[in-house]
């Protein structure tokens, strides 16, 4: 027999309900607010983006990325191997060579950032300062 509404018994299972329900929305939430706060750190998600047509190196993805500094180019790459969402492979030269490209974590994120692309296109203004 169920508890009926009003009793202490249903009143003390809501209250038991509630608190794991809520960490529950609390922890979803945090998860989210994280994911954004780090693709949302600017040219995060425009790099990883980029990679996913391939490996490319820092030169490649200086002229693939409108308006990224070098330094910024290379703090957002570090952040990005740092995350293991993508991998940096050097190649012994003559001449040396580096390059960036997506893990299988770095992957897993590419169907979520196409469909923010696309919600973007569909219901954000284009920059007008941009040249894409």
């Amino acid at each position: 027999m169920a508890d009926q509404p009003g009793t202490a018994a249903a009143q003390a299972a809501a209250a038991v309900a509630e608190p794991v329900a809520h960490a529950a929305c609390v922890r979803a939430d945090a998860a989210l607010g994280r994911a954004f706060a780090f693709l949302g750190k600017r040219w995060n998600a425009v790099l990883l983006r980029a990679l996913h047509g391939g490996p490319a190196g820092f030169r490649e993805l200086a002229r693939e990325v409108y308006g990224i500094s070098d330094s910024v180019l290379s703090d957002r790459l570090g952040d990005l191997v740092g995350a293991g969402l993508i991998a940096r492979t050097v190649s012994e030269g003559p001449p040396v060579s580096v390059s960036y490209a997506l893990t299988a974590r770095g992957e897993a994120l590419m169907p979520a950032l196409a469909e923010i692309s696309r919600w973007a296109a569909e219901h954000l203004p284009a920059d007008p300062d941009s040249p894409c």
